[in-house]
């Protein structure tokens, strides 16, 4: 397994500078923002595509340092009910899958969207309850004539540039933001589903990471995963549970925030979820997602880095000598 950076977090550096703090901080991968809400700082996959010289001193420039590029990430809503959103984000999301085809990146991360509740909608409809029964029947109209048609067109568009891994982040706001959700959708596209499984956000939906990586492993669906904590505050969860549309700088009234690895979860937990990514053969990449509030860019990665180094198993398993 191998630990890699999110690189947008250091967005405001050139792509050079980003990819020598990554070396510094001894990380072995790089996630690359080519779109979307993660924007393009490093990676504009519209401009590479029309020269392939660009596109060979790009890799260069990260092999170089020896590192790997684990994915190329463009996380947006290209089913959202206004058009020119969703052109645009679908615009983002296609030149990505050409440009991973290009560097041949196995994973291209997305999120799965979120529609309106009828061809007449303005802005996305996320349901979380299935009563009254209007709700029934926007799940149904969404899942039927928007999600599932679009995710079809879109694993047959990735594959036929070889790509077989579309790492779809389980995100609430978002159609898929849970394991249901992710193997309904998996299940009615194919395997070239997958989810980009950051804890993070099943923390705070009370879902153990642990479970949903067993779940999710049995049917080989884990294709990436994010090293991101969250906080959960006690006394303002018991007053109003876990959904929270605070803003995130208002940390003292917030039911949970994100918070650096090791800050939100103590070492046992992200020992246990290590062990079962171990256990349902994940070996790939865990790469850190800073999004801590408290902490500095800085502080918050080494934090991060020298939390995972400690809890990471990067050598092969041992042959059970002792039966």
């Amino acid at each position: 397994m191998k630990l890699g950076v999110f690189l947008v977090l250091f967005q405001n550096l050139p792509l050079e500078q980003a990819l020598d703090k990554a070396c510094s901080y001894g990380l072995e991968a790089v996630e690359i923002g080519c779109g979307g809400y993660p924007g393009n700082a490093h990676c504009k996959p519209g401009e590479l595509l029309k020269d392939k010289e660009l596109i060979k001193r790009f890799k260069k420039t990260i092999e170089d340092r020896g590192l790997i590029i684990s994915a190329l990430s463009v996380h947006g809503n290209p089913i959202h009910p206004q058009k020119e959103i969703a052109e645009q984000f679908h615009k983002d999301w296609e030149d990505t899958v050409r440009l991973a085809s290009e560097l041949e990146v196995p994973v291209v991360i997305s999120f799965s969207g979120c529609p309106g509740d009828s061809e007449n909608s303005k802005y996305p409809n996320w349901v979380t309850c299935a009563w009254p029964p209007d709700y029934q029947a926007i799940l149904k109209w969404q899942w039927e004539e928007r999600i599932i048609p679009y995710w079809k067109k879109q694993a047959d568009f990735a594959n036929s540039y070889g790509i077989k891994k579309i790492a779809l982040e389980l995100h609430p706001g978002f159609a898929v933001y849970s394991v249901d959700t992710l193997l309904k959708l998996r299940k009615a596209v194919g395997p070239t589903i997958g989810a980009n499984l950051d804890p993070s956000h099943l923390f705070w939906q009370g879902v153990d990471p642990v479970s949903a990586i067993r779940t999710l492993g049995k049917e080989n669906a884990i294709f990436h995963f994010h090293a991101k904590d969250t906080y959960i505050d006690p006394i303002n969860t018991s007053v109003n549970g876990v959904l929270d549309a605070k803003p995130y700088t208002q940390v003292l009234e917030r039911s949970w925030i994100f918070r650096s690895v090791g800050y939100g979860h103590d070492y046992k937990v992200w020992k246990d979820i290590v062990s079962m990514l171990r256990t349902v053969g994940y070996d790939y990449v865990m790469s850190i997602e800073h999004e801590d509030g408290l902490a500095s860019i800085e502080e918050g990665l080494s934090k991060a880095v020298s939390f995972l180094k400690e809890v990471m198993l990067k050598e092969a398993p041992a042959v059970p000598w002792w039966t």
